[in-house]
């Protein structure tokens, strides 16, 4: 059995707060990761279980055989398509090998920036306080730093708000006529309202400098497989893209979660619906703290400004673990302004989501 590092709550605070993931091993309530709580259903499990032999024994398949398993259930050719091993093993060929200068917004997922080597990226701060992104101020950035890839994750991370999809389109524009590719990360747009309409996937001909990336962790709750791709009509970066990923880079039991996804498509669907069904409430409860700026969220987590008189987000953050073993993210290591005010809880159940808003409050002041 293994053996944990910390004998106090205060001391497996600090452990667990310096790790990426493994967070089950710990007994605490999730509020920091970003996942699907409904999917995948049993039988996924039931059926990876049954053929565990084969899939821990055999080769998988490698990536041209990977994408056609993808292009059936986003319905695009596979040429157009990329395979990782999760999204960041993507991001880390983006941001670390293919950009000689890329331009992200911030605050965002931290790990655009992380991948890139020092003097690669610029940094494009969102309006404040609304951390909205004003795509024509980005554009002219990325065009005046000489950007060769921007990126804009929507919904966005850790604000959860959405950036419209005519103003994606129009930023697209602006950067074609100076050779910059737009890389539009979707990972949580399966929890927006209307996805069909908002996301630029099945419009991905009409625009050859537009790329979509998508982790497939957080929509589909399956962090542990670590599945991730690209889309492009443009078939020059995609293969730029694919000269950086190895041989076998997806194992057997993410293979076959491609290849049976099809069939729980209702499933998957109504499993985002009850995520946001959940999310909403949880909004509406936060909403009712007293002096808390909440964002309306158009993902599965939610972004607040503490109230002035509350203590710090990292100190809510902490004391939040430490008394009832509750996990949330504060803004501090983002580059934003005021950090430290700001917390991101992800939506869990109705009955986690309501015990989390009474541990707030209690441990806020």
């Amino acid at each position: 059995m293994l053996q944990h590092k910390y004998r106090t709550q205060t001391e497996k605070y600090t452990y667990v707060s310096k790790q990426h993931g493994g967070y089950y091993r710990h007994n605490f309530a999730d509020h920091a990761y970003l996942y699907n709580l409904y999917f995948p259903p049993k039988a996924v499990f039931t059926h990876l279980k049954e053929n565990i032999e084969d899939l821990v024994l055999n080769y998988p398949m490698a990536q041209d055989a990977l994408a056609e398993l993808i292009g059936n259930i986003i319905n695009q050719p596979s040429e157009r398509i990329v395979v990782g091993n999760g999204a960041a093993e993507i991001i880390k060929i983006l941001s670390g090998s293919l950009a000689k200068k890329i331009i992200v917004p911030v605050p965002s997922f931290n790990e655009y920036v992380n991948a890139a080597p020092e003097g690669c990226v610029v940094e494009f701060p969102l309006e404040f306080p609304s951390f909205q992104l004003n795509v024509d101020k980005f554009a002219a950035e990325a065009i005046k730093v000489g950007a060769d890839i921007a990126v804009v994750v929507t919904p966005n991370n850790p604000t959860s708000l959405l950036v419209p999809k005519t103003d994606l389109i129009r930023l697209a524009k602006k950067l074609e006529k100076h050779n910059c590719m737009l890389i539009v990360d979707e990972s949580f747009l399966d929890f927006t309202d209307n996805k069909e309409q908002i996301s630029l996937e099945q419009n991905i001909a009409e625009y050859p400098n537009i790329a979509i990336l998508k982790s497939m962790s957080k929509a589909y709750g399956i962090c542990g497989l670590r599945i991730g791709y690209l889309l492009t009509a443009n078939v020059e970066f995609a293969e730029a893209v694919r000269k950086g990923i190895h041989i076998w880079n997806i194992n057997g039991f993410a293979e076959e979660f491609l290849r049976i996804l099809p069939k729980y498509n209702q499933e998957f669907k109504d499993s985002c619906e009850k995520v946001k069904t959940d999310r909403d409430a949880f909004y509406k409860m936060l909403c009712t703290i007293e002096g808390m700026t909440v964002f309306k969220p158009d993902a599965n987590y939610v972004f607040c400004r503490l109230p002035d008189n509350a203590l710090s987000g990292p100190e809510v953050t902490k004391r939040l673990f430490i008394k009832y073993n509750i996990y949330i993210k504060d803004s501090v290591g983002k580059t934003q302004p005021d950090a430290d005010r700001y917390i991101r809880i992800a939506s869990r159940t109705n009955d986690e989501n309501n015990k989390l808003i009474e541990s707030l409050i209690d441990v806020m002041y």
